[in-house]
């Protein structure tokens, strides 16, 4: 492809960093997504005139590239059709439980692995057009790992940056997948490849020597075109401005203390907030606190449980599946052991504005973070922004990416033992002020000077000096 766009940076990432709003006139206009990585962005973006190429969320939606104050904006349009093969499918019931442990088996559909192929395609021809001569591009996630082999040999001349946000697994794993070798290729084809963990690195090291003919100098692959590609841990982290601000707010603090009271006043509220996801270990606490409860270690007077499942990919049936299992377990333990106006398990299926996810954190004694696998959790480093006035408990597993930052002020635990997890909840709810108060302070220094902005800098630093 030899004509080349106006944009010196490019993003290419499944979704574009904007949503559609319908005016009541019926006018269509655009809002920037809520979200760090667009934040962390936003500055190299206007000072390098940069694009998004990315997807709108509805079916063959292909509005013209527009711009906002921040970025030009490049839609690549999806049918209904590859919205359920590239992205329910290969995506999310392939590609997702597999980088998760197989926590959920994944499904091998070769259907679903060329619409997965095609609109690969799509997205780096795109990025292509819209790319300047020698321009730098960072592609985003799992949905996108052969964009940065597919633009390399359609644009030479690009700086290639990929980052995966999920895990990324080991070889007893990833072995599974029919296409391995062509996911490997696809990723080599970025200069820089960045991971969450340094478990990751290598895990990706060792399966491009294996099944690519790459081989490793150093801390460099060297593919067998003779190609250099780094690749390194940048674990990801928030707008901590944002959230110490609201955690700041008036208003928000005074919606804790709401929260508090809609709740029963307990001595602890023990939160949850995540994805409806099997892979964040929701039954694993919710079965624990369940057991605290059946042995009288606490009472619904003493602590509840209140968990935030975000509705997430609900067309995809292992999702409805663990909707019903959570809904009859939140009901199994509030008919043993809550009262009448008492549950022990405050269960809220639902999104909620920033404001209010903050005040809930402000409320929790306690914030329960049990992943089975994440590549990072940005919630748990959101509770410990939240908490400027230095109180709460954080119990964190260790499976989380987030474990590898914050072990040394987090109560770390194994979400598959139930005896562990449930003495570390009661840990977590026993610690004396004067401990909390310095756990907490030793895990908001690390996110205060571990931010978004940072993670951005230093992956394009070392992107642009490769």
């Amino acid at each position: 492809m030899s004509t080349t766009g106006t944009s010196s940076f490019v993003v290419v990432a499944n979704r574009l960093p904007v949503d559609r709003v319908v005016t009541p006139g019926g006018e269509t206009t655009w809002r920037r997504s809520p979200g760090g990585l667009v934040t962390a962005l936003a500055p190299v973006m206007r000072a390098y005139d940069g694009a998004w190429v990315g997807w709108t969320g509805s079916p063959d939606d292909a509005p013209e590239p527009f711009s906002t104050a921040d970025m030009d904006l490049r839609a690549v349009p999806l049918s209904a059709e590859e919205i359920t093969l590239y992205y329910e499918g290969f995506s999310n019931a392939t590609l997702w439980p597999l980088y998760h442990d197989v926590i959920v088996p994944p499904e091998y559909h070769r259907e679903w692995w060329d619409a997965y192929r095609q609109v690969n395609e799509r997205f780096a021809a795109a990025a292509a057009e819209v790319a300047d001569e020698n321009a730098v591009v960072f592609v985003q996630d799992y949905q996108l790992q052969l964009v940065p082999q597919i633009l390399r040999s359609m644009r030479p001349d690009l700086k290639i940056g990929f980052f995966l946000h999920i895990p990324f697994p080991p070889q007893e794993l990833f072995a599974q997948l029919p296409w391995r070798r062509q996911i490997l290729e696809g990723l080599l084809g970025a200069d820089l490849i960045g991971f969450q963990r340094d478990g990751a690195v290598g895990n990706f090291e060792s399966l491009a020597e294996l099944f690519t003919g790459a081989s490793a100098v150093g801390d460099t692959l060297v593919t067998d075109d003779g190609r250099s590609v780094r690749a390194r841990a940048f674990p990801i982290s928030i707008q901590v401005d944002e959230v110490a601000r609201l955690a700041e707010d008036p208003e928000v603090q005074a919606r804790a203390a709401t929260i508090r009271e809609e709740v029963g006043s307990p001595r602890h509220i023990m939160l949850g907030v995540d994805r409806l996801d099997y892979t964040k270990g929701i039954g694993h606490r919710l079965k624990a606190f369940g057991e605290l409860l059946r042995d009288r270690e606490v009472t619904p007077e003493d602590a509840v449980f209140l968990q935030v499942a975000t509705p997430s990919r609900e067309r995809v049936e292992a999702y409805q599946t663990l909707r019903d299992e959570v809904e009859l377990q939140v009901g199994r333990i509030n008919g043993d052991y809550g009262r009448i106006g008492t549950p022990a398990v405050h269960y809220l299926y639902s999104s909620y504005e920033r404001a209010e996810l903050v005040a809930l954190l402000r409320a929790a004694d306690v914030m329960v973070v049990t992943p089975l696998r994440d590549g990072m959790n940005l919630v748990a480093k959101e509770y410990v922004t939240a908490r400027t006035d230095l109180r709460g408990a954080l119990v964190l597993s260790e499976f989380a990416g987030a474990a590898d930052e914050m072990g040394t002020g987090a109560f770390l635990v194994n979400p598959h033992d139930i005896d562990g997890l449930r003495r570390t909840m009661m840990a977590a709810m026993r610690v004396d002020d004067a401990e909390a108060e310095q756990r907490m302070k030793l895990l908001r220094d690390h996110v205060i000077s571990h931010d978004i902005d940072r993670w951005a800098h230093d992956f394009l630093a070392a992107l642009r000096a490769v």
